[in-house]
């Protein structure tokens, strides 16, 4: 399956992970997309990253010229610019994009930690050790069954079926543990370093 599309993993790699592995469960998602097919994307809520798009914090073409030149918003971009380079999105879904974070100081292993961006630039956790684990966690709670336990175990069951083994079907089994760098706390660093860069007070 891989060789139809070695090539086209190998530039999401490069584009998205800094020339990283693709992980088991995002390298047969971005097949099924790839493919045309929404059975992945329809329990997931996830929808991967073409070619050249973007990552949302390098995107500054929502921005008018007055914002753009406003010492402040300088500030924010250039610091959120080089947080770009350890949050690592792969897919719109959640509240905005998810994907992993890949600080250095950031244990990566047994498996890399994962994260969303909210549209408000809002960093938040995200529970799995798999991309899969992390999406399916999060839609258990938009779903029929009220119990987002329960409804996980629907939706783990249902990933199963279609080849993709989530490593616990037990919500409460999941990887939540703290993260070793806190996201939200660097992203206010290094906005701080470039307002001092910029004299700013």
């Amino acid at each position: 399956m891989d060789g139809t599309y070695g090539e086209r993993l190998a530039e999401f790699s490069r584009e998205r992970l800094d020339g990283r592995p693709v992980p088991d469960d995002l390298r047969t998602l971005l097949i099924a997309q790839w493919e045309g097919r929404d059975d992945f994307a329809r329990l997931l809520g996830l929808e991967f990253f073409e070619a050249g798009e973007l990552h949302p914090f390098l995107d500054t073409g929502y921005l008018s010229a007055q914002e753009l030149a406003d010492p402040e918003m300088r500030a924010v971009n250039a610091g959120v610019a080089r947080m770009a380079a350890h949050v690592k999105l792969v897919a719109r879904g959640g509240h905005g994009w998810v994907g992993y974070w890949l600080h250095p100081d950031e244990p990566a292993a047994p498996a890399w930690r994962l994260i969303g961006l909210d549209t408000e630039f809002t960093l938040w956790h995200m529970s799995g050790s798999t991309l899969a684990e992390g999406a399916a966690a999060e839609q258990s709670a938009y779903q029929d069954e009220p119990d987002e336990r329960v409804a996980y175990g629907q939706l783990a069951a249902e990933l199963t079926a279609l080849g993709l083994p989530l490593s616990t079907a037990d919500f409460d089994a999941l990887d939540d543990s703290a993260y070793a760098v806190d996201p939200e706390k660097l992203m206010e660093t290094l906005i701080g370093e470039e307002r001092a860069r910029l004299g700013l007070g």
